[in-house]
């Protein structure tokens, strides 16, 4: 099976989906991430770009994600590209990956770059014959983002599917430790230890040590198709 994992900056990949993209490695699937957004100067120093590059190569590996690849839109301004120019980049890598199973930021994260990721893939992934390889959509939570959302007054994260990474959590965590950049003390919603009490309460509710929790955005079971993945 072909996994992709759409993050809107270097460590969304580790915080939302670390836990399952080591699982499902672990199982033998291809996983590819997608870092959409590099910094650019002078908001951010090339050294300092270059320095989180290096640190998702790591994490990456940690998790054994196959395949790493950098879109380089600008950060913090992909609400000021032209809809059309956004939406056909993720076409285009939609097209070019052919993935079975993919992972999107939430629509509701309060960072605009997480909305505008999430609606251009909508864009990128509406259900046309073509593209009868994309099995299951599902958005997953960011620590720091997802949390951070106007009670009552936008959507909040309401998770359908949970994932048991109880065995994957330290690969998580390790994964984590290699963004150094990214990382703050704790109580800090970005630290290991909130990290680490997330899965443990988000398992909590359904019996698991550790979880990681997901919205089902679609499913599909076509015509053609033996199984439910």
């Amino acid at each position: 099976m072909k996994i992709l994992v759409i993050a809107p900056h270097p460590d969304d990949e580790v915080l939302g989906v670390g836990g399952t993209i080591s699982k499902l490695a672990c199982q033998g699937h291809d996983v590819t991430a997608v870092i959409v957004t590099k910094g650019w100067e002078p908001l951010f120093p090339n050294s300092q770009v270059e320095q989180v590059r290096s640190e998702s190569a790591k994490a990456a590996k940690i998790l054994g994600i196959k395949n790493l690849r950098f879109m380089d839109l600008p950060v913090t301004k992909l609400n000021e590209l032209p809809k059309y120019e956004l939406n056909k980049k993720f076409d285009d890598l939609i097209t070019q990956e052919q993935p079975n199973y993919v992972f999107l930021p939430f629509h509701g994260d309060l960072h605009e770059d997480h909305r505008q990721v999430f609606q251009a893939s909508m864009v990128a992934l509406r259900p046309v014959a073509d593209r009868q390889y994309v099995k299951r959509i599902l958005c997953y939570e960011t620590v720091s983002e997802t949390h951070w959302t106007a009670p009552y007054l936008e959507v909040g994260f309401e998770p359908d599917l949970w994932v048991d990474i109880s065995e994957h959590l330290p690969a998580k965590l390790e994964a984590m430790g290699k963004y150094k950049s990214q990382l703050q003390p704790e109580p800090s919603a970005r630290s290991l230890e909130a990290i680490k009490s997330l899965s443990n309460w988000r398992g909590s509710i359904v019996g698991m040590n550790n979880a990681e929790c997901f919205v089902t955005v679609r499913q599909y079971w076509f015509s053609g198709d033996k199984n439910i993945e």
